[in-house]
């Protein structure tokens, strides 16, 4: 036991003698300042982990707008400058924006890489987004969210007793269980031979997403899930339920999902199972970040009492304006996407909740040795960097926002009550200047489908309920930073509200 230890201590004392030698890399001329950390390996992944936001705003103040960190075994160069943004997208020849999103889309559901260059399959999943997700595709998948939403929040039988009636519940949990069930519909349709089992099933789904979920970000680091007992067993039972003998028991699924499940072996080599853990990764992917998101919005809006009249005032006018009658027994509220586009004061409370909470981080890989021209100079970038762009730094910097913690339900709103689009740093106009669904070739694909099921969840709720918190002076509860780097980030505790159904 004893020649054991000693062993182990030798190499210890070995690796530590050895890693400032070997370990550490050295600044080159034109690079970036360089910050190493003190954990081989993790770098400053701990720090960074702790609040990202602060550990930026440090390195910023430090070294300027552009810096290099190393994070789990990879440098990672900064841009920090907004108005530098759009030169980053500039070099877009140099950079491989697909490798790092589809080796962490294989490592946390499982499935071989979906990448066409490893050879799994020739389907271009982006196109395939590009195609469902938007254009024309976007009025059918509007539609059915819209008719899901309704299905799952108005009572199926009308009873005097239940409309009058509050109900007190977690936000966070109410949104969470409406949006998962209407969006699980609407991807992957309804099983009409057992009606009375679907949300049943649903909710099991529900769960299981939930252990998952709570995982995510460690499965992105890069542990595997086998560390996660109770996450790993969620995972595999998800992605039992979207096998293509269950999907096909169902009806109106939808493009996105039927395209992708007749797709043959000449397109593909993935088998049933490793195709039902794609299906999960697009659930997870209109989830995760939707969900947060439509809570942050409803609980913005119900705390500020100018935005909640400005709402409920903008849905009235354009429910008369469609001819849409709200009712518990008749036809179900339907929106076309022109009336949908057309609800500036929702999508300025939208935007500015997703302004608070959002902490995406938009990344790339360099494809070669190349050199990043940017506003405030030029810098040398080494073959399989990570260039990033995190826009929570943006998102609060005063200068851009006055008073940028406030929520500020106009804030997205010219003086005349239209989308307001011109913002400023340093007295340039940006180009950017909101981006929590990413950028360039990046930016989420179904962003515009995000953010009309927002917008419908809010105006079925203005519409159908009576709303109250419990507590009605109650603080916003504090992000969940753990899950920085992802997108919108989850509260950390929930907040209790009450809801009613109006007497119509």
């Amino acid at each position: 036991m004893i020649t054991i230890f000693l062993v182990w201590g030798i190499v210890v004392a070995v690796c530590c003698y050895l890693w400032p030698i070997f370990g550490i890399r050295k600044r080159k001329m034109g690079e970036p300042p360089l910050e190493n950390g003190l954990i081989p390996y993790l770098g400053c992944a701990l720090q960074f982990g702790a609040n990202p936001l602060e550990f930026l705003r440090e390195n910023q103040r430090k070294h300027g707008h552009v810096f290099t960190c190393k994070l789990v075994g990879k440098y990672v160069h900064f841009i920090t400058n907004p108005l530098s943004y759009h030169k980053v997208l500039c070099h877009g020849k140099y950079f491989d924006w697909k490798k790092f999103h589809f080796a962490t889309s294989a490592k946390a559901f499982g499935h071989r890489s979906i990448d066409p260059n490893d050879g799994n399959t020739t389907e271009n999943i982006n196109d395939t987004f590009i195609k469902t997700l938007q254009g024309n595709a976007l009025n059918s998948l509007t539609e059915s969210m819209m008719e899901n939403l309704q299905l799952t929040m108005r009572p199926p039988v009308f009873s005097n007793s239940k409309i009058s009636a509050w109900v007190t519940e977690g936000m966070y949990s109410f949104c969470y269980r409406v949006m998962f069930e209407a969006g699980y519909l609407t991807l992957f349709g309804r099983d009409l031979t057992r009606q009375d089992a679907q949300r049943t099933h649903i909710l099991n789904n529900l769960d299981n997403f939930k252990q998952f979920d709570k995982v995510f970000p460690a499965l992105a680091a890069g542990l595997p899930i086998h560390l996660f007992k109770t996450a790993h067993n969620a995972r595999e039972k998800l992605a039992e339920s979207l096998r293509h003998e269950n999907l096909q028991k169902r009806n109106h699924i939808s493009e996105l999902v039927s395209l992708r499940m007749f797709l043959n072996d000449t397109v593909s080599t993935f088998d049933d199972l490793e195709k039902a853990k794609t299906h999960l990764a697009i659930l997870w992917a209109s989830q995760a970040n939707t969900i947060p998101a439509t809570f942050w919005s409803l609980l913005q809006m119900i705390r500020n009492p100018d935005a909640m009249k400005a709402a409920t005032e903008e849905v009235n006018k354009t429910l008369e304006s469609a001819g849409q009658k709200i009712s518990f027994e008749g036809s179900p509220i339907c929106l076309n996407q022109m009336q949908l586009n057309n609800l500036p004061v929702l999508d300025s409370i939208i935007k500015e909740s997703l302004r608070l909470s959002s902490a995406s981080l938009n990344i790339r890989t360099a494809k070669e040795d190349f050199t990043l021209h940017l506003e405030g100079g030029s810098y040398s970038i080494r073959k399989d960097d990570i260039i990033a762009l995190y826009p929570q730094l943006m998102h609060l910097d005063p200068e851009i926002y006055p008073d940028p913690l406030t929520f500020k339900y106009d804030r997205y709103l010219d003086e005349n009550g239209k989308t307001k689009t011109t913002f400023y740093s340093n007295g340039l106009k940006l180009k950017y200047y909101y981006m929590p669904f990413g950028s360039g070739a990046t930016i989420c694909p179904g962003r515009l489908f995000a953010v009309h099921e927002i917008k419908q969840f809010l105006i079925l709720m203005l519409s159908y309920f009576e709303l109250e918190l419990v507590e009605s002076h109650a603080k916003c509860p504090p992000l969940d930073q753990s899950r920085a780097g992802l997108g919108i980030l989850p509260p950390l505790n929930d907040i209790e509200f009450k809801y009613k159904f109006k007497h119509l």
